[in-house]
């Protein structure tokens, strides 16, 4: 808790406004990479408490569009159509049609976590299986040559996940962004350009880009 109150992000989120020290996470990496422009279309998963969705619809201006979705509540966001649900569901899906009214996304992000117990291979396991579930949500809505920005923790998975996004994307490459607590093993994986089921599994991966 002492880490959490006196943490440098922790600060220059509540002094800049945003939801959580995650927002800089994605902000330095949407530097790096110019992900969102004007006009694009966003879908975040397990956007709750709202961080990334700040940002994205910042970035996406009035003429784009942002649907974030969590199994939590999330207060409003100017700018932003919250769907809650488990998006594994139909019910759910059917709801994201209807706020993309016709369009298909530009880029698909996840910053989802599970519950951590503590129990490390435990919590492995959960946290692969929700960049999986990202990761298939993406594979399934993106428009061709659209990207996707997922949370991943190095270790027992990892691999294996990486050899499936590399081919269902052009180019993967990996962003450790400052925000990340130095002792943590997490990381970002950026798939950019959705490959076409045609085109096969070309993609590499770099952690420069």
């Amino acid at each position: 808790m002492r880490e959490h109150v006196t943490d440098y992000y922790v600060k220059r989120a509540k002094h800049d406004g945003y939801r959580s020290r995650a927002a800089f996470k994605l902000l330095e990496i949407d530097q790096r990479d110019h992900l969102l422009r004007g006009g694009m279309t966003v879908v975040d998963l397990g956007a709750a408490p709202g961080g990334w969705s700040q940002v994205a619809a910042g970035r996406v201006g009035p003429a784009g569009r942002v649907i974030a979705l969590d199994l939590l509540e999330m207060p409003p966001l100017a700018g932003v159509t919250f769907i809650r649900g488990d998006f594994r569901e139909a019910a759910t899906l059917a709801e994201v049609e209807r706020a993309l009214q016709g369009r298909r996304p530009d880029l698909v992000i996840s910053d989802m976590s599970p519950n951590i117990s503590g129990v490390e291979s435990a919590d492995q396991a959960r946290i692969m299986y929700l960049a999986e579930l990202a990761l298939d949500f993406a594979s399934a809505w993106l428009q061709p040559q659209g990207n996707f920005l997922v949370k991943v923790f190095q270790g027992a998975g990892f691999e294996t996940f990486l050899r499936v996004m590399r081919a269902r994307f052009r180019q993967v490459v990996s962003r450790k962004p400052k925000a990340s607590r130095d002792r943590s093993s997490e990381l970002y994986l950026l798939g950019k350009g959705l490959l076409r089921e045609e085109d096969g599994g070309s993609g590499v991966i770099s952690a420069e880009g």
